[in-house]
């Protein structure tokens, strides 16, 4: 068994974990500490799921200022507060700007690499640490931690079992989704070793899978609700997939409950489900009700900036139109047809008028003959009213956070350091903090991992 001694290990190469690094690296040179600093990552790189952010384009923070920065904070805000105005948005923009990389900031604040590369984000992040002289190990997969003396890790590496002697620890695992990253929930178990409570789990930021968009669904029955993305589509779901909304009012209601939450923005039908940002703000309150037992519908109103008597209306002026007498006569179905290429894009009006059978009937007048019918009421209900029943989510293998983890009342909000056991630090995904989509959730790792770094690095002073 290989052994080695490092003043702080940090489990973890993910944001928060290479952010803490480079922290606690950084605060001992400030501070003239000799002292070392390791990243044990089980996978070949560090950075794996940071990789996959933003579709590879990777937002990497949020701009907003704190007031407005922690309404977008879905549980922890309060215990975040400190540690975002020790690193807060701005300072982040600094660091990848001071590590080369150039930044531009979008709609809603969203600030990006100039170059689109999430690539660009994890090589920073490395290079930083790399500067620090933190040895980052890839490849090593731990298998226990336990104390005397200080922490002691057995671990697997390439070249067989080694084992870490350390002062003090910073465990920045993340949490259950995207399992491929690395993220497997191994954090959970340690924290729980040592004392600690863990919040119950489940996905947030994931795809909604809506009734009859899948088929060969298998319930799942170790998580209410959960419909993993691999299952094919339904036709009406493949009519739908690939179609893009914007500008869109959406509502989730419980049945026989109420409200759950309304949204308005942008949402995507996907191979997993609908998806996107309004989705994804939604879809916390929507797992958790489902784990909790509640049959939920979602609504969508396709032209929210029409009443409902303007647009039919509307409607009514499109029918005359193809009614006039100086056009060419056209059946029941191409006015209809026409109607909606006016108010729909096209390459949705087929899997619209599957999910609206009631727009145009078909009247049986006699034996051989049959009249079409279009019910203008109807379309403009169903741009206005569009509704589906909710049949579950796309589970871990693709949601974009772990909603719960370890309780921010057993871990100081001003060092990270956990309350249970002394010289044990904790940050980032694995804790019960998670954010809405838009670059809040990376900034909550940059912003915990840095502090659990200084600390830990200060704490040796």
């Amino acid at each position: 068994m290989n052994s080695y001694r490092s003043d702080i290990v940090i489990i973890g190469g993910g944001a928060a974990g290479l952010m803490a690094a480079y922290g606690a690296a950084r605060q001992a040179r400030l501070g003239g500490l000799p002292l070392t600093v390791t990243v044990l990552e089980k996978m070949p790189r560090p950075g794996r799921k940071i990789m996959i952010t933003g579709k590879g384009r990777c937002n990497f923070t949020n701009v907003k200022p704190w007031n407005d920065f922690s309404t977008h904070i879905s549980s922890g805000s309060r215990f975040v507060k400190n540690a975002f105005y020790n690193f807060d948005c701005n300072a982040v923009l600094d660091f990848f700007e001071s590590q080369g990389v150039k930044t531009v900031v979008e709609r809603g604040d969203r600030a990006y690499p100039a170059s689109y590369k999430s690539s660009d984000i994890v090589d920073a992040l490395v290079r930083a640490c790399f500067g620090e002289g933190v040895k980052i190990a890839t490849g090593t997969e731990v298998s226990g931690i336990s104390i005397d003396n200080g922490f002691i890790i057995d671990a697997l590496e390439a070249a067989g079992p080694a084992r870490w002697k350390c002062s003090r620890l910073i465990i920045s695992t993340g949490g259950l989704s995207y399992p491929g990253t690395g993220s497997t929930g191994d954090g959970y178990t340690w924290a729980r070793s040592f004392g600690h409570t863990v919040t119950p789990l489940f996905p947030s930021l994931t795809a909604l899978v809506l009734a009859g968009y899948k088929t060969d669904v298998v319930p799942d029955a170790s998580m209410k609700g959960h419909i993993d993305r691999s299952f094919p589509l339904s036709e009406t779901g493949s009519k739908l997939r690939g179609i893009h909304l914007e500008n869109i009012a959406l509502s989730v209601s419980a049945a026989g409950g109420g409200l759950i939450a309304e949204e308005f923005g942008e949402a995507d039908f996907t191979d997993g489900g609908i998806e996107g940002a309004a989705i994804f703000r939604l879809s916390r309150k929507c797992v958790k009700a489902m784990l909790n037992g509640a049959r939920l519908s979602l609504k969508i109103d396709l032209k929210p900036a029409v009443s409902s008597e303007d647009l039919l209306e509307r409607v009514r002026s499109l029918w005359k139109e193809a009614d006039k007498p100086s056009r060419r006569p056209m059946r029941e179905k191409d006015k209809c047809m026409m109607i909606l290429r006016n108010l729909l894009p096209a390459e949705m009006i087929p899997a619209f008028l599957d999910c609206h059978p009631r727009i145009m009937t078909l009247q049986r007048i006699s034996k051989t003959q049959t009249k079409l019918w279009v019910n203008l009421e109807n379309i403009v209900k169903a741009l206005k009213d569009w509704e589906m029943d909710i049949d579950g989510y796309v589970g871990y293998e693709r949601c974009v956070v772990t909603a719960g983890g370890v309780s921010t009342d057993e871990v100081s909000p001003k060092t990270m350091e956990s309350k249970k056991c002394p010289g044990l630090y904790l940050c980032g995904e694995v804790l019960d903090i998670d954010s809405d989509t838009g670059g809040y959730n990376l900034q909550t790792a940059f912003s915990t991992g840095m502090l659990a770094g200084q600390s830990a690095s200060s704490s040796l002073a």
